[in-house]
């Protein structure tokens, strides 16, 4: 079975606003979590792959979390209670229909934050989770915790079912 290519955030025309390339970044992102993590079931996607490591469906509830924090709250003005240790402590409690939806719904909230940004908001200061941060501080680690995140949900699913043809970039195989 081999997985339909994603559209990423570079294949599409070039732009040069920060905030459109990081709402395209965070949509990329989101994208591959979907295909990456189709082909796992229930037991699979919250398998941890040790006692102290976190499962596809924790990094799910984690990438949900965050992005709640950093751009709809922390930039957005969104109100949201955030139970972060919970976020990991989490077992069997949603399957993958629900934790994506969970996770599309936020992606699209932040995104259409992110692009609604005016550029005096990089340069403001604001505390999020007790760090003293600009807008552009926080765009950027919310970008990055969420490309993070993705490459281990990526790992976990291609460990677990390396059947599923998961591969995001042919065209550079062999190079």
């Amino acid at each position: 079975m081999n997985t339909p290519l994603p559209i990423t955030a570079l294949s599409l025309p070039p732009t040069t606003s920060f905030t459109e390339l990081a709402a395209r970044y965070l949509e990329e992102y989101r994208e591959k979590i979907e295909l990456g993590t189709r082909p796992l079931d229930f037991d699979q996607l919250w398998w941890r792959p040790a006692s102290s490591g976190n499962s596809v469906a924790n990094l799910l509830l984690h990438l949900r979390g965050n992005l709640s924090l950093w751009i709809l709250n922390g930039l957005g003005g969104e109100s949201f209670e955030r139970d972060r240790s919970g976020e990991f402590r989490a077992e069997r409690s949603a399957d993958r229909v629900e934790l994506m939806a969970a996770l599309d719904r936020v992606v699209e909230a932040a995104s259409s934050v992110v692009r609604a940004l005016p550029p005096e908001v990089m340069t403001r200061r604001y505390t999020v989770q007790r760090y003293d941060v600009s807008g552009l501080e926080i765009l950027f680690h919310a970008v990055e915790h969420m490309s993070y995140h993705t490459g281990q949900i990526l790992y976990i699913s291609k460990q677990l079912r390396s059947d599923a043809g998961l591969e995001f970039y042919p065209q550079h195989r062999g190079e």
